[in-house]
């Protein structure tokens, strides 16, 4: 590919930029911390994507996974809000985990149409495996750090989520219970998911793979 580029002419009239490096230009951007950024998270995701690699899923399927492992029982309109993705990138995802024996579906307790969803024994130990890998980058990371750094990390990544959105994401994080389906419920199949809230999540991202 290098050999290529070396052989490959620009467009006409476009020179390299000369400006080096230090260059004043561009120094209202704080391109330190959004590189910290991107790396940080790089390698974070990076732990579980070699592990969820053996399964043959991704990171979407991850955080569809979490979720759902963390507050069992979520409907699919909440699992949209959370990701903020369409109802349509969930939906493929979603099978494949219901196909695949990670989730289960059920109809809601007062509202059959509704679509709540719990993680199978597989999919709760997959998830849980996830987390722990996960913990110990943090665990590593904190016993370097000053005595106070978790509370610090917890406050500035809050501080980053959109303003609106803050006070809703601080009580999903410090929430989450096991909610267990009716015994009566019946398992619902992978091709009735998406039937409940019409609408919900089309506005939303698409998921990335």
């Amino acid at each position: 590919m290098d050999s290529a580029l070396e052989n490959k002419p620009g467009p006409r009239g476009v020179r390299p930029p000369s400006r080096s490096p230090g260059d004043p230009a561009g120094e209202d951007a704080d391109f330190g911390l959004i590189e910290l950024m991107f790396f940080a998270y790089r390698d974070f995701v990076g732990d579980a994507d070699h592990l969820l690699e053996n399964f043959g899923l991704g990171r979407a399927h991850h955080r569809v996974l979490h979720f759902v492992n963390r507050r069992p029982g979520l409907t699919i309109a909440e699992l949209l809000d959370i990701l903020k993705i369409t109802k349509q990138s969930l939906n493929r995802v979603l099978k494949d985990l219901l196909d695949q024996n990670y989730v289960a579906a059920f109809p809601g307790e007062h509202d059959r149409r509704q679509r709540r969803l719990f993680p199978t024994a597989q999919g709760e130990a997959l998830a849980l495996d996830v987390a722990r890998l996960q913990s110990k980058r943090f665990a590593r990371i904190f016993a370097q750090l000053p005595r106070g750094a978790r509370h610090d990390a917890r406050e500035f990544l809050l501080a980053m989520v959109d303003p609106d959105e803050q006070e809703k994401v601080a009580t999903l994080v410090a929430s989450g219970g096991p909610k267990r389906p009716a015994k009566d419920a019946g398992e619902i199949g992978a091709g009735e998911i998406g039937a409940d809230e019409r609408g919900a999540g089309e506005k939303h991202c698409e998921m990335d793979p």
